[in-house]
């Protein structure tokens, strides 16, 4: 068999940085250890579960507890070298035996938040757990019940030590998701720097706004971006999208999954590299290239020594500057040309398109009007 030469675990093993497990496997891993104590008295430790792709990995146990019909498993979530919030934390679940017939009950523990908006994979009231950790729970624990001649029906309850505080710090608010944290992973495995995560956010952002009959949404790079957004189009939260430097993961799905009209907002740096087609905004995979912005300029009636100094800049916000001061509004060319770019992307999608560029003061410095597909 031949080494593999690209993909995910190509680029994981060239980058020599260490996977780590999603939320979702340590909760699956946290019930076995726990529903196998109550049907065999005893916890097993380390614990080894099924992956989606057959990957079998054994987590050491960092709490047990076994009383009053219940047995509580809890393992340390280990994210790798992935920036991941919940790195660190204590995935914990407790089970306790049900009547046959009764099936897998989930619920939310301490930590756990409680889907409350429509739009996501779960329904209105559900503990957000979402489908592909709910399902490896349930394969594992049938795989116990058969070893032990079991019916296999329990109640499940997954808590994240910390997890309401946590959550804080993710998407979870603005998704409708209270209380804690979600547990997630559609793999088991957290490839670090992937920023799946932060993608995949992105997308249920898109889903909860249309799931709300929301036909205008906004895909903002950062907090001051969405308060302009706000200020100008009137945005409930809940079409706000934090795309941070991801612009061409809102822009493909939103093509698979259109709305009326994207308004995309951001510091004028980072959407003149959109303008110039790069769809990572990210500083270390994209830069700004003032040549560009010198073209641009051109274009909008700047002069050949103006544009030589802009394409001289120290930085993009240096090369706005020099265009103000002489009346030429690269602003507006930035923002126009970051449209058709994003039209581009859309490929024709029925969505309408506007830009606005702010400072870093959040002051706009360049906008466009709205504009669909030809």
């Amino acid at each position: 068999m031949t080494e593999a030469t690209g993909g995910r675990s190509a680029q994981l093993k060239h980058t020599g940085l260490r996977h780590g497990w999603t939320t979702g496997a340590c909760a699956t891993a946290a019930a076995t250890a726990a529903y196998t104590a109550l049907l065999a008295g005893d916890f097993p430790d380390p614990v080894t579960i099924t992956l989606p792709k057959g990957q079998t990995p054994a987590f050491a146990l960092a709490a047990e507890l076994m009383s009053d019909g219940r047995a509580m498993a809890g393992i340390v979530k280990d994210a790798g070298d992935d920036p991941d919030v919940t790195h660190g934390a204590l995935v914990r679940a407790t089970v306790r035996l049900l009547p046959p017939g009764t099936g897998i009950v989930f619920r939310a523990g301490p930590g756990v938040g409680t889907v409350t908006r429509p739009g996501l994979p779960l329904d209105v009231g559900e503990p957000a757990i979402n489908p592909v950790p709910r399902q490896m729970i349930r394969d594992h624990i049938a795989t116990v019940a058969a070893r032990y001649e079991a019916s296999g029906d329990a109640e499940i309850t997954i808590s994240i030590d910390n997890g309401e505080e946590i959550a804080r710090s993710t998407w979870n608010p603005r998704l409708g998701i209270l209380g804690g944290l979600s547990v997630l992973g559609t793999t088991g495995i957290v490839v670090p720097y992937s920023c799946s995560a932060w993608i995949d956010s992105i997308r249920r952002g898109v889903d909860v706004a249309r799931a709300a009959g929301r036909t205008h949404v906004a895909g903002c790079t950062g907090s001051t971006s969405e308060k302009t957004v706000v200020s100008v189009h009137g945005l409930p939260e809940d079409a706000l999208l934090d795309m941070g430097d991801f612009a061409g993961a809102v822009l493909k799905y939103v093509r698979r999954h259109p709305v009326d009209r994207l308004t995309i907002c951001g510091g004028f740096a980072k959407l003149s590299k959109l303008a110039a087609g790069h769809m990572d905004l990210h500083s270390a995979r994209s830069q700004v290239d003032k040549g560009f912005l010198a073209e641009l300029a051109r274009e909008a009636g700047a002069s050949e020594s103006l544009a030589s100094a802009i394409a001289k800049a120290n930085t993009g916000l240096a090369a706005l500057q020099l265009c103000a001061a002489q009346g030429v509004p690269l602003g507006d060319m930035v923002a126009a040309t970051a449209r058709d770019q994003a039209l581009a992307v859309l490929r024709g999608a029925p969505v309408t398109v506007d830009v606005i560029c702010i400072d870093r003061a959040g002051t706009i410095v360049g906008r466009t009007t709205p504009k669909g597909p030809a």
